[in-house]
């Protein structure tokens, strides 16, 4: 792992207490080139998270929120007239931007949501029958409330499925969390370094190299038996797709690239096999009714494939 990456988790780890899983995970969906669904509490710093990881990346950062009456042109642009030239001129949304914050994403419509599909997927947006390409750098994050459902629309599956991960953030330890208000407390806002690590330009590199991270035949096969088992389980009623197995060995090997190692092991792809499934998969009403998490099946799943040696 390059001495620049090794700072910029230091320095994340120090603004962000009580997260180190996630950080690290979600570091490692930008570097595979995924997108990340945060679910949270109010108030556990879920956009501080974003933004600061976007600093340090030296990136453009823009957060929208999301609401009932939010349009899909106010993501992704629209058509203006100009009366002064006599000709129309294409208003880009904040969608182009390197880092995406879409804030509270399931109190907007479907048809808003979808309106982010095409970015996620491709790249590129479509204003009015021309396409723009997006920056190399294009992340989205969206976060949702996991306790409040009144006046909220439920993402669909195939929009789902376009996350590399599914996160979910929880209260630090008290230790942790009385360190987060001391800080808050005794600094002021502008005392923080908001300087970046890297350059985008870097993190490019970076990202060619993790392509290059070694995943050997075994585990390969082990990823697949994992995703299959997920169709073949009777408390699953919906088993994961060919885009789970081929988001968990990109993350697998982005993982293995932060932990100084430049092959993938089962351990990587345990470790990210939760947040890469949990949103893929429905449980079965029965399932539902006994109270078993979907986290619960994913650990027996992966725990019953044998491991390669």
């Amino acid at each position: 792992m390059r001495p620049e990456l090794t700072s910029l988790l230091e320095k994340y780890e120090q603004r962000i207490l009580g997260q180190h899983i996630n950080l690290r995970l979600l570091l490692s969906a930008i570097l595979a080139g995924g997108h990340v669904l945060i679910e949270g509490v109010p108030g556990t710093g879920k956009t501080q998270m974003v933004r600061t990881l976007a600093t340090l990346l030296g990136g453009e950062f823009t957060r929208i929120q999301f609401t009932p009456d939010l349009l899909p042109s106010d993501i992704t642009g629209s058509m203006i007239y100009n009366m002064k030239e006599g000709t129309f001129e294409t208003l880009k949304g904040p969608v182009f931007t390197n880092i995406l914050l879409a804030d509270e994403i399931n109190r907007t419509p479907a048809k808003t949501q979808a309106s982010l599909l095409e970015a996620m997927e491709e790249k590129q947006v479509t204003i009015q029958g021309e396409t723009y390409k997006l920056p190399d750098v294009f992340f989205v994050v969206a976060t949702q409330n996991p306790i409040e459902f009144e006046g909220t629309y439920r993402l669909p599956e195939a929009q789902q499925d376009r996350f590399l991960f599914k996160l979910q953030i929880d209260f630090p330890a008290f230790e942790e969390e009385k360190k987060v208000v001391k800080q808050i407390i005794e600094q002021s806002f502008g005392d923080q370094d908001s300087s970046s690590i890297l350059n985008l330009s870097t993190f490019l590199s970076i990202r060619k190299e993790i392509e290059q991270v070694t995943l050997g035949d075994g585990v390969l096969e082990y990823i697949m038996q994992i995703v299959r088992k997920t169709r073949e389980s009777e408390t699953i009623r919906f088993g994961a797709s060919t885009r789970a197995a081929i988001s968990i060995a990109k993350a697998a090997q982005a993982w293995a690239y932060l932990t100084s190692r430049d092959y993938v092991t089962p351990d990587d792809v345990k470790m990210v096999s939760k947040p890469a499934l949990r949103h893929r998969i429905q449980l079965s009403p029965h399932a539902e009714l006994e109270g078993i998490t979907i986290d619960e099946i994913i650990e027996e799943l992966v725990g019953s494939v044998p491991v390669p040696r």
